[in-house]
């Protein structure tokens, strides 16, 4: 869920996601599964408790683990992944949402410059600058590369960044996650079982990114925090 603002008005916006099988579809094989949910657009006024949705000729199929980005009334959306045909298409949309006093104007464009990558994480290192980490290139492949996003007066660039020295523990994982902490921050995640017999051990790692412009300080850092089943008396 991302907030645009325009003309003084606010909207909430809906893009992607997946949801239940319709129940007049479900049987006893497929009951819990997903889908993709319709690639529609759907703005959400608080005010007056309200929702309408758009169908865009840009969006042709469905999608979710997405990035995305807003600047006052535009919202950037980066890769994602689609799940009817399990593929991460490298996304690039462009979506300007007006707000006049009458109906809202949505507009949607295609740029060039896209990544492949789902549930990457963003944090943001300067005024107009982001960083993107983790994610993944597939099912089975993580993404280890990092990028840098600059954006300036609706100009928007996505490029390669050199990636932190990962840990042989997060290099040899099949899967990870995390958040985002702010101020350039991002808390990572990987299950513990790689190290030990313990199913529901994790380990933590804090990532703080530098802005590009930052030459004083290293690029990037990493700390390793304690397991979350370990007890802190013993760090």
């Amino acid at each position: 869920i991302n907030v645009v603002h325009s003309q003084g008005k606010s909207m909430m916006v809906i893009i992607g996601g997946r949801s239940y099988i319709a129940l007049g579809q479900r049987t006893t094989e497929n009951w819990n599964s997903v889908i993709d949910c319709m690639p529609h657009i759907f703005l959400v006024d608080p005010e007056f408790g309200c929702c309408t949705s758009y169908a865009l000729p840009e969006f042709q199929n469905g999608f979710s683990f997405h990035l995305s980005l807003v600047q006052n009334d535009t919202i950037y959306i980066i890769g994602g992944h689609s799940l009817e045909n399990n593929i991460r298409p490298p996304n690039f949309y462009k979506i300007k949402i007006d707000l006049p006093l009458g109906s809202p104007a949505v507009s949607c464009f295609i740029l060039s410059g896209g990544i492949s990558v789902s549930s990457a994480i963003m944090t943001q290192t300067g005024e107009n600058e982001y960083v993107i980490v983790g994610g993944y290139h597939s099912d089975n492949q993580k993404r280890m590369i990092c990028n840098t996003i600059n954006l300036d007066d609706n100009k928007i660039e996505i490029v390669e960044r050199e990636a932190p020295e990962w840990t042989p523990d997060i290099k040899h994982c099949k899967i990870w996650f995390g958040n985002d902490m702010g101020n350039g921050t991002i808390l990572f995640g990987i299950p513990g079982d790689n190290r030990q017999l313990v199913s529901d051990t994790n380990y933590f790692y804090i990532l703080k990114c530098q802005g590009e412009s930052d030459q004083s300080l290293e690029q990037m850092a990493q700390v390793c925090s304690q397991s979350s089943t370990e007890d802190a008396g013993e760090s």
